[in-house]
């Protein structure tokens, strides 16, 4: 899909690290694509191509450049404010739906047909979607080759392809060189696995990201023993296919990069790990372009400015943000938290790594299924709900993975009794990573968009929120930093 080379064409020639990833660079003369932050001399206007996706420059020919390395961008955003298919199809296959799937199971998922969902990708990022799968396995083992010491066997299927020669076969023709010889290549420049074993990789992000709210965000809500969160790292335990791990993820804001240390046994996972953590910390988001959205609100304007580059954050587990969010009806946030570290530490299972402040796993839903969570400081219905959900996710019933899109998952978890709207929305922006979820029976989002002393009604929040669509989860996050913001200026003032 080739896109209007004026529109971009003054972020080219500053290699504009806003727009990393937002398109890619076809080169005429050297048949190569670029991120548009190359660090080559900028090639003139008539000898280049614009892509709005890798996989769209891949599949016109071009092949990906070894100098600006177009797997270490910060991707395509899920998200483009285009088609919501398209956007959750770009999810699924982030999180390696294809890997297992066919297109056509792909296109079920989301209720359309095989040939409107190739439409919709060919339309919205000029390629089909087992290209656009393809290019991000090729881009994730070319990544490894790079920063890890790993054996080109593990490489393989840690970025899910099925066998080793159709990798080399693949990769040898995208790069026009085998795995081995860009290896030794960059020897010089990969990282060595540290002292434990874990495997250390770089995500970059488009600026702005405002890390500190990132943190702090995580930090106010972080459950003792299973997370740890410092003014500038984050790290947490985790349970995958069974098997128990950690990471630590440390923000360097200098070079636009979260440098991620994973520790887990099994490396043909370490591509769902690592997309899991890009989810988390909402890496893939295009900041700038949001911002530009909410700015042109004049109340959210002044927001904006005074914290620009919010992101929303994610979670490792759905079920764990479901608990959360059950346990944080009607109390404090800190009240919340620290019942959700009760029952982590009871039900968890025991952890020990290098890394000060983890110390058990937070338990999966089976495990809570009969749990006895009587004399923990829990209400009875709370308890029910916590159970019903886990008992609905242990029978399939219910996705809080990405399964399912926001329209079809909160009427299905409301159903639960004494899980209600906001409980569902507030799953919905951090589990589903729905950009355009919104809790708006929230008692400090009425407050805070409301006159100063005035409180709305949830219907008149959901009305005033109806021009913020599709970033309403990121007019969320805005308004609940700016509250209490406000609300810590006016105590420094008495």
């Amino acid at each position: 899909m080739l896109l209007n080379t004026d529109e971009f064409e003054n972020a080219r020639q500053m290699r504009d690290p806003r727009f990393d990833g937002r398109f890619f660079v076809g080169v005429l003369t050297t048949g190569i694509y670029c991120r548009p932050i190359c660090p080559v001399r900028v090639p003139k206007k008539e000898n280049v191509q614009l892509y709005k996706s890798a996989a769209a420059a891949a599949e016109a020919g071009f092949r990906p450049c070894l100098r600006c390395r177009p797997e270490s961008s910060p991707g395509t955003p899920a998200w483009g404010g285009t088609s919501w298919k398209v956007s959750r199809a770009l999810q699924l296959i982030d999180q390696g739906f294809l890997d297992d799937h066919s297109v056509g199971e792909l296109a079920e998922q989301l209720a359309v047909g095989p040939r409107q969902l190739s439409r919709l990708f060919q339309e919205h990022l000029g390629a089909s979607p087992v290209a656009v799968a393809q290019t991000r396995r090729l881009h994730f083992a070319k990544k490894l080759i790079d920063e890890t010491r790993l054996n080109f066997s593990e490489i393989c299927f840690a970025a899910g392809f099925g066998s080793v020669r159709r990798f080399n076969s693949l990769f040898s023709k995208t790069y026009s060189r085998s795995p081995r010889q860009l290896r030794e290549a960059r020897s010089v420049n990969r990282n060595q696995l540290n002292e434990s074993g874990a495997i250390e990789l770089s995500l970059s992000y488009r600026p702005p990201f405002d890390c500190e709210a990132m943190l702090g965000f995580l930090a106010y809500r972080s459950i003792p023993g299973v997370e740890a969160v410092t003014e500038r790292s984050y790290a947490r335990t985790f349970r995958l296919e069974g098997l128990a791990g950690h990471f630590q993820a440390f923000f360097e804001p200098r070079s636009h990069n979260i440098r991620v240390r994973v520790s887990y046994g099994e490396t043909r996972h370490l591509d769902r790990i690592i997309e899991r953590i890009r989810a988390l910390f909402d890496v893939r988001a295009d900041s700038a372009q949001i911002d530009e959205f909410l700015v042109q609100d004049s109340q959210l304007a002044p927001m904006v400015r005074r914290f620009p580059g919010l992101r929303v954050p994610g979670c490792w587990s759905g079920y764990e943000v479901a608990v959360r969010a059950i346990l944080g009806q009607q109390v404090t946030v800190k009240a919340a938290s620290t019942l959700v570290a009760r029952v982590a530490e009871r039900y968890g299972e025991a952890y020990e790594c290098d890394v000060e402040g983890l110390s058990y796993t937070f338990p999966e839903p089976a495990r809570l299924v009969e749990a006895d969570l009587d004399g923990m400081g829990i209400v009875g219905a709370r308890i029910a709900a916590i159970r019903a959900v886990a008992e609905q996710l242990e029978r399939g019933e219910l996705d809080i993975g990405g399964g399912m899109d926001t329209e079809t998952f909160v009427p299905a978890i409301c159903k639960i009794k004494g899980v209600g709207e906001w409980t569902a929305q507030y799953i919905a922006m951090r589990a589903l990573s729905d950009p355009n979820a919104f809790p708006h029976s929230d008692l400090i989002l009425r407050r805070a968009v409301a006159e100063p002393g005035d409180t709305l009604t949830p219907s008149a929040l959901r009305q005033r929120a109806e021009s913020w669509q599709p970033w309403r989860a990121y007019c969320a996050i805005l308004l609940w930093k700016n509250y209490a913001f406000e609300q810590l200026n006016k105590l420094k003032e008495h």
